[in-house]
Formats: C-alpha cells, sequence, structure tokens
C-alpha cells in the first residue's frame, strides 16, 4: 500500500491543486519449484504499471481540478531457468500483460496557443476510455551464485509491451467517437546482487534501466484538437538505483534497511503525473519459523520537485509512505 501526498501550486502560489495522488495498493505472487537438480520453473503475476490521479473538484479555479486518470495492468510471466555445475545460470520465459485504463480532462481556458501568432485559447473538456488490451512480451537474463557466501548477481532483460488499444473519445461532452492507438510500455534491464560481507550480514541492491521516452498516450482526436501533445509522456528514461544492508538477529529473526533513488530531471512533467525523480529510506523485518518466513517493511519517500507542461505547475514539498506484507511458504 502506497499512500503518497502530492500537490501543486500555479500563480505564483495562490492557486492550489490539492493533493492529486490517491492512495493505491497492488499485489504480486509466484510459485517456484525444482523440476530437475539443474532446472527450475517459476510463475508469476504482478501488477506492473498503474496510474491512480484525481485532482479534487474542490480546488477549482486550479487549471486541472476535476481531472482524473486510471491505469490498470496485470501480468503472468512463466520462467524457465538452468543452472550449470560453475553456478551460473540463465533464464528466460514469456510475460503477457494486459492493460487498460481511462482519462477526464475539464475544460482549461487561457492556455497558450502553439499556433502563431501569441494568444490564449480554451481547451474543452476531453474523455477517453481505453478496452482492454493483451500483449505477449519476453523476460530473459543470466545469473551467478556463490552460496557460501551469499552472493547472487543478476541481469535481466524484460521486453518492450506495444498496445493496439480501441478507444472511446469524447470532447465537449459530446457523444464518444470510437478510434485506436498504440501506447508502448516499455521496455527494462535490472542488475540486481547481494553478498555476505560478515557473518549474518547481507548488503544488496538493484540498478535499474527503463526506455520511458518510448511512453506516451496519444489518441487521434486528442492530437489533432490539443495542439499536438500528449495526454502523458515522459522525457528522460530513468534509472533507479536501492542499495541496502540486511542482517540476521537470530535463527527466526532478521532486519533490513535500504535507501532507494531517482535523479531529478528537471524537464517539465506532464500534468497526470506531476513527480520528477525521488528519495526513499525503507525499514524490514522478517520471522522465519519451520516452513513458512513473514516479512513487513514500511518506506519514506522524499517526491521529487518538478514543474509540470501546459500549465506551469510548481510541486514540491511532497513525499508519501510505502508499506508491505510477503508471506513465504516452502514445501
Amino acid at each position: 500500500i502506497v499512500d503518497p501526498s502530492n500537490s501543486g501550486t500555479v500563480a505564483g502560489g495562490l492557486l492550489s491543486s490539492g493533493d492529486m495522488a490517491g492512495s493505491f495498493s497492488n499485489f504480486s505472487a509466484a510459485i517456484k519449484t525444482d523440476l530437475t537438480d539443474n532446472v527450475s520453473l517459476a510463475v508469476i503475476a504482478d501488477q506492473p504499471v498503474g496510474v491512480d490521479v484525481a485532482y479534487p473538484i474542490a480546488a477549482f479555479p486550479y487549471p486541472f481540478a476535476g481531472a482524473t486518470a486510471e491505469v490498470r495492468s496485470t501480468a503472468l510471466t512463466a520462467l524457465l531457468k538452468y543452472t550449470t555445475e560453475s553456478n551460473f545460470s540463465v533464464f528466460g520465459g514469456l510475460r503477457g500483460q494486459t492493460l487498460d485504463g481511462a482519462v477526464s480532462l475539464p475544460s482549461i481556458a487561457g492556455i497558450p496557443n502553439p499556433v502563431p501568432p501569441p494568444a490564449t485559447v480554451t481547451l474543452p473538456s476531453y474523455d477517453l476510455e481505453v478496452d482492454r488490451s493483451f500483449v505477449l512480451g519476453y523476460v530473459g537474463g543470466v545469473a551467478y551464485e556463490k552460496p557460501d557466501i551469499a552472493l547472487r548477481v543478476a541481469l535481466t532483460y524484460n521486453s518492450e509491451f506495444s498496445h493496439d488499444f480501441t478507444s472511446f473519445e469524447s470532447v465537449g461532452g459530446g457523444a464518444a467517437v470510437q478510434t485506436e492507438f498504440t501506447t508502448v510500455i516499455p521496455q527494462s534491464v535490472n542488475l540486481e546482487f547481494q553478498s555476505g560481507v560478515a557473518e549474518d550480514t547481507l548488503v544488496f541492491g538493484s540498478i535499474r534501466w527503463v526506455e520511458w521516452t518510448e511512453f506516451e498516450i496519444l489518441p487521434p482526436i486528442f492530437e489533432s484538437g490539443f495542439g499536438g501533445g500528449p495526454i502523458a509522456s515522459f522525457p528522460n528514461n530513468i534509472i533507479t538505483y536501492n542499495i541496502g544492508v540486511g542482517r540476521r538477529f537470530s535463527d527466526t529473526w532478521s532486519g533490513a534497511v535500504s535507501l532507494g533513488y531517482e535523479e531529478t530531471q528537471g524537464d517539465p512533467v506532464g500534468n497526470l503525473s506531476a513527480t520528477d525523480g525521488f528519495f526513499s529510506v525503507g525499514v524490514a523485518g522478517t520471522y522465519t519459523k519451520d516452513n513458512y518466513r513473514v516479512t513487513a517493511g514500511v518506506r519514506y519517500i522524499d517526491i521529487g520537485e518538478a514543474t509540470t507542461t501546459t500549465v506551469g505547475a510548481d510541486f514540491s514539498g511532497n513525499s508519501g509512505i510505502a508499506a508491505g506484507v510477503r508471506l513465504g511458504i516452502f514445501f
């Protein structure tokens, strides 16, 4: 569960957006089994991407008061791993992803006209509904493990997913028109590592690169009638860093402290994201008994300052809290 608080201002701080980022939750579940001494199979279900944005109507006359956006996704991955006698392994498999969503934007006055001569225009309200799309992709990677020092290094590639949507667009409260457009959920690369550094002490971390510049939501009616820009896009590819230390206190209890970081890029971002980078710190504890293991953790997130497109809102001083629980059963 994640509870962010993200608000911004325009007109020199006179108009506030209110908190536009609602609380949300996601899940993952997996099962893994050894088919032979060298071959393992895993099946993983998760929710890889999502959006839950709602600008409070009470924030009127903030330009985007009443705007909402929701994106839902699920994914199912099947992986096979082959481990050699020298502790190197290769793994790969198929990943199916579903995606659907909706956007509702209010009428906004005083927007700079993208077509000369310089002037301002009023954009009508706009609504978008997107039917669910299913796309098949793939995952592949390599790893090295040395169990006597708890060493593991893994490099994983996740393919992009190109969704061809059937959509329904309406402008100014008019009748919905069926259209089609394509959105790419971008490719990514993960480097993950862990290693024992002393008795009962482990260092772990990850580096994740995502090609977010390939992502945009640009339905045809919106493109033709709203200045040609996308509803949502990202101007930069993103690298996310995580590092932490874990410590076992007894046969049943262990704990960890971790840090996370995404660099603030400084380019204007869309009004439906309104964040740019973050810094986080988290703590977690694990209880292990017999054939089960329970981990619970909490993380504080300092959300990076951002300036939005269209209205030039300043989003700063924002933060969030995330909490999670994981249950593992071994049989």
